[in-house]
Protein backbone atom coordinates (compact mmCIF):
# COMPACT_ATOMS: atom_id res chain seq x y z
CA UNK A 1 0.00 0.00 0.00
CA UNK A 2 1.52 3.39 -1.04
CA UNK A 3 2.06 5.88 1.73
CA UNK A 4 -0.02 9.04 1.93
CA UNK A 5 1.85 12.30 1.30
CA UNK A 6 2.62 14.30 4.41
CA UNK A 7 1.99 18.03 4.76
CA UNK A 8 5.75 18.64 4.63
CA UNK A 9 5.91 16.81 1.27
CA UNK A 10 3.12 18.98 -0.18
CA UNK A 11 4.78 22.22 0.96
CA UNK A 12 7.92 21.34 -1.02
CA UNK A 13 6.19 20.15 -4.19
CA UNK A 14 5.84 22.78 -6.91
CA UNK A 15 2.27 23.76 -7.56
CA UNK A 16 0.82 23.46 -11.03
CA UNK A 17 0.33 27.24 -11.08
CA UNK A 18 4.01 27.88 -10.35
CA UNK A 19 5.25 25.43 -12.96
CA UNK A 20 2.72 26.74 -15.50
CA UNK A 21 3.87 30.33 -14.92
CA UNK A 22 7.50 29.32 -15.30
CA UNK A 23 6.88 27.64 -18.65
CA UNK A 24 4.80 30.53 -20.01
CA UNK A 25 6.90 33.46 -18.85
CA UNK A 26 7.62 36.29 -21.25
CA UNK A 27 11.00 36.37 -22.97
CA UNK A 28 13.62 38.68 -21.43
CA UNK A 29 13.12 42.29 -22.46
CA UNK A 30 16.82 42.80 -23.11
CA UNK A 31 16.66 40.50 -26.13
CA UNK A 32 13.68 42.23 -27.77
CA UNK A 33 13.41 45.69 -29.26
CA UNK A 34 11.28 47.99 -27.15
CA UNK A 35 9.23 49.27 -30.07
CA UNK A 36 9.90 52.82 -28.97
CA UNK A 37 11.89 55.55 -30.67
CA UNK A 38 13.10 59.08 -29.99
CA UNK A 39 12.23 61.83 -32.49
CA UNK A 40 14.18 65.10 -32.35
CA UNK A 41 13.31 68.30 -34.20
CA UNK A 42 15.56 71.36 -34.34
CA UNK A 43 15.27 74.55 -36.38
CA UNK A 44 13.90 78.04 -36.68
CA UNK A 45 10.50 78.54 -35.10
CA UNK A 46 7.48 78.90 -37.35
CA UNK A 47 3.78 78.08 -37.35
CA UNK A 48 2.87 74.45 -38.04
CA UNK A 49 5.97 72.49 -36.97
CA UNK A 50 4.26 70.45 -34.25
CA UNK A 51 1.14 69.87 -36.40
CA UNK A 52 3.17 68.83 -39.44
CA UNK A 53 5.36 66.34 -37.59
CA UNK A 54 2.43 64.99 -35.55
CA UNK A 55 0.46 64.40 -38.77
CA UNK A 56 3.28 62.32 -40.30
CA UNK A 57 3.46 60.28 -37.10
CA UNK A 58 -0.32 59.80 -36.95
CA UNK A 59 -0.52 58.78 -40.63
CA UNK A 60 1.95 55.98 -39.83
CA UNK A 61 -0.25 54.85 -36.89
CA UNK A 62 2.55 55.66 -34.45
CA UNK A 63 1.56 56.81 -30.97
CA UNK A 64 3.25 59.79 -29.29
CA UNK A 65 4.02 58.69 -25.71
CA UNK A 66 5.73 61.84 -24.48
CA UNK A 67 6.59 65.22 -25.94
CA UNK A 68 8.67 68.18 -24.84
CA UNK A 69 9.19 71.34 -26.86
CA UNK A 70 10.86 74.62 -26.25
CA UNK A 71 11.28 77.86 -28.14
CA UNK A 72 14.24 80.02 -27.16
CA UNK A 73 14.04 83.29 -29.04
CA UNK A 74 13.71 82.13 -32.66
CA UNK A 75 15.03 78.58 -32.10
CA UNK A 76 12.63 75.64 -31.89
CA UNK A 77 13.50 72.27 -30.31
CA UNK A 78 11.29 69.29 -29.68
CA UNK A 79 11.86 65.74 -28.51
CA UNK A 80 9.26 62.98 -28.57
CA UNK A 81 9.13 59.39 -27.45
CA UNK A 82 6.95 57.36 -29.80
CA UNK A 83 5.58 53.82 -29.79
CA UNK A 84 6.25 52.00 -33.08
CA UNK A 85 4.51 48.74 -32.17
CA UNK A 86 1.40 49.41 -34.31
CA UNK A 87 3.15 51.30 -37.13
CA UNK A 88 1.77 50.75 -40.61
CA UNK A 89 5.06 51.69 -42.30
CA UNK A 90 8.63 50.50 -41.80
CA UNK A 91 11.02 52.39 -39.53
CA UNK A 92 13.02 53.46 -42.59
CA UNK A 93 9.90 54.76 -44.37
CA UNK A 94 8.85 56.70 -41.28
CA UNK A 95 12.34 58.22 -40.99
CA UNK A 96 12.18 59.28 -44.63
CA UNK A 97 8.69 60.76 -44.28
CA UNK A 98 9.75 62.72 -41.19
CA UNK A 99 12.92 64.01 -42.86
CA UNK A 100 10.93 65.17 -45.93
CA UNK A 101 8.31 66.91 -43.79
CA UNK A 102 11.07 68.52 -41.74
CA UNK A 103 12.73 69.80 -44.91
CA UNK A 104 9.41 71.30 -46.05
CA UNK A 105 9.04 72.99 -42.65
CA UNK A 106 12.66 74.22 -42.52
CA UNK A 107 13.66 72.02 -39.55
CA UNK A 108 15.88 68.98 -39.10
CA UNK A 109 14.03 65.84 -37.97
CA UNK A 110 15.75 62.67 -36.84
CA UNK A 111 14.39 59.43 -35.40
CA UNK A 112 16.37 56.78 -33.52
CA UNK A 113 15.27 53.54 -31.95
CA UNK A 114 15.30 53.81 -28.16
CA UNK A 115 18.07 51.21 -27.83
CA UNK A 116 20.37 53.15 -30.17
CA UNK A 117 19.59 56.45 -28.44
CA UNK A 118 20.41 54.95 -25.03
CA UNK A 119 23.63 53.36 -26.30
CA UNK A 120 24.80 56.66 -27.82
CA UNK A 121 24.10 58.62 -24.63
CA UNK A 122 25.52 56.15 -22.13
CA UNK A 123 28.24 57.60 -19.92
Amino acid sequence: MPRQPRKSDLARAPSSKASSAATHSAPPQAAALSGRAIVTIIGSDRVGIIAGIANVIAEANVNILDISQSVIREFFTMIMMVDLSAATVSFEALAGNLARKGSNLGVKVEIQREEIFKAMHRI
